[in-house]
C-alpha cells in the first residue's frame, strides 16, 4: 500500500495543507465541523479542484479521475443504494470496473465473510439496522481493493454500544489488510482510540500531528488546545509507586495519586469538565481532595470557567452555568474539587 503525500493543497476551504499519511498508517484527522476534514478526503479522492499536489508514494496522481485512483471511500451518509440488495451493493463497483462475475461473485463471497454479513446478502438497505448498513458499506468501499481508505465520520449517526464495537473490529480489519487509512472524526475520544497517529485540523490547516498523548500533552497551538478542551497539564515533581499500577505522583507540592501501569511519569493532564466541584469537602475517602480558592471566573455562554488555586497550582474548571450560581461561585470562594482516577492521564515522554 502507498504512503500518501499532500503538498501544499490548496483550495477554497483548504490552505496549503502539507502532510504525509504512512504505509499502512490509520491517521485520524480531527478538528470541528468546518476544518476542512472531508473537503480534505474529497482532495485526495479527486472529487474536488484544488492547487498542489497529491501523491501515493512518489507518484502524482491529481491528473488521474476518481474511478481509476483505487481509493476505497465510506461517505458519511454511506448512500447504500436503495434498490440493490446487499450483494449487489458491495458488488456495484467492481461491475462498474467491468470485473467478471466469476470474480465479483468470489470478491463479494470473501467480503460478507470477513464483514460477518452473510446473512444479509439478500436483504435491502431500508430494512437494515445502522450497524448493518455501516457494515454493508464498509464492504463497498473495500471491495475493489483499494489501495487507500477513506473514512467521512463513519461512527456520526450511530450508538454508543454499536460505536465502540465497530471501532474495535475496524481497528482489527485495518491491521489485517495492512491498507493506508484516514479516518475523519470530530471525537477525541474516538482519535485516541483508533489512529496510529492523529493530525488536528482548524480553518483549513494541519496544526498538528502527532501521536495521541503527544497532541494531548503538548498542545503547539490555540487551535489544538481549545479543541481538546485546554486540559489541565502538570510537570511532575516525582512518582512512587504504591503497588498495583497505582501510583503518587507530585503536582507543585500537591501528592496526586494516579493509576498507570508504567513507573515513568512525566505529566499528568485532565479537562477542566472532568473536576468534581463540591461547596464543602465531600463525604468517601479524600483521596484527590484538594481544597482551594477560587481566583478568577469567566462566563461563556452556558458554562462558567473556574481557576481555582490550590497551593502553587491553577486548576482550570468547568461547570454548566446554573450549578455554578446554585453554588453561589464568586472570586475568592473557597471550593474542594475532586479529581477522580479514571479521568487523570498520565505522560510517559519526555
Amino acid at each position: 500500500m502507498p504512503d500518501i503525500h499532500l503538498k501544499a493543497v490548496t483550495n477554497h476551504v483548504l490552505d496549503d495543507v502539507t502532510l504525509t499519511v504512512n504505509d499502512k498508517e490509520l491517521l485520524v484527522l480531527l478538528g470541528p465541523t468546518g476544518a476542512g476534514k472531508t473537503t480534505l478526503l474529497n482532495a485526495i479522492a479527486g472529487l474536488v479542484p484544488h492547487e498542489g499536489s497529491v501523491f501515493f508514494d512518489d507518484v502524482a496522481i491529481d491528473a488521474l479521475p476518481p474511478g481509476r485512483r483505487a481509493i476505497g471511500y465510506l461517505f458519511q451518509q454511506l448512500a447504500l443504494f436503495p434498490h440493490l440488495n446487499v450483494e449487489a451493493n458491495i458488488a456495484y463497483g467492481l461491475r462498474s470496473n467491468g470485473t467478471s462475475e466469476r470474480e465479483i461473485q468470489q470478491r463479494v463471497d470473501e467480503l460478507l465473510h470477513l464483514m460477518r454479513i452473510e446473512h444479509l446478502a439478500h436483504r435491502y438497505s431500508k430494512t437494515l439496522s445502522g450497524g448493518e448498513k455501516q457494515r454493508v458499506a464498509l464492504a463497498r468501499a473495500l471491495a475493489i481493493c483499494p489501495r487507500v481508505l477513506l473514512l467521512d465520520e463513519p461512527l456520526s449517526s450511530t450508538d454508543m454500544r454499536f460505536s465502540k464495537h465497530f471501532r474495535m473490529e475496524f481497528r482489527r480489519l485495518q491491521k489485517q489488510l495492512a491498507i493506508t487509512t484516514l479516518y475523519v472524526t470530530h471525537d477525541f475520544s474516538e482519535a485516541e482510540e483508533m489512529g496510529d497517529r492523529v493530525a488536528v485540523m482548524h480553518q483549513g490547516r494541519v496544526e498538528q500531528v502527532g501521536t495521541y498523548q503527544e497532541i494531548f500533552f503538548t498542545p503547539r497551538t490555540k487551535g489544538v488546545s481549545t479543541f481538546i478542551g485546554e486540559p489541565n497539564i502538570f510537570d511532575c515533581d516525582y512518582v512512587r509507586p504504591l503497588g498495583h499500577d497505582f501510583m503518587e505522583v507530585g503536582v507543585k507540592g500537591i501528592p496526586i495519586v494516579i493509576h498507570h501501569h508504567e513507573n515513568r511519569v512525566s505529566k499528568i493532564a485532565i479537562q477542566p469538565s472532568h473536576i468534581m466541584v463540591y461547596n464543602q469537602s465531600p463525604p468517601g475517602p479524600d483521596i484527590n481532595t484538594l481544597r482551594g480558592r477560587v481566583v478568577e471566573v469567566l462566563s461563556e455562554d452556558f458554562l462558567l470557567r473556574l481557576t481555582v488555586q490550590v497551593g502553587e497550582a491553577a486548576f482550570l474548571v468547568e461547570l454548566p452555568r446554573d450549578v455554578g450560581e446554585e453554588m453561589e461561585v464568586a472570586v475568592g470562594k473557597e471550593l474542594f474539587l475532586v479529581l477522580r482516577l479514571r479521568w487523570i492521564k498520565a505522560f510517559t515522554g519526555g
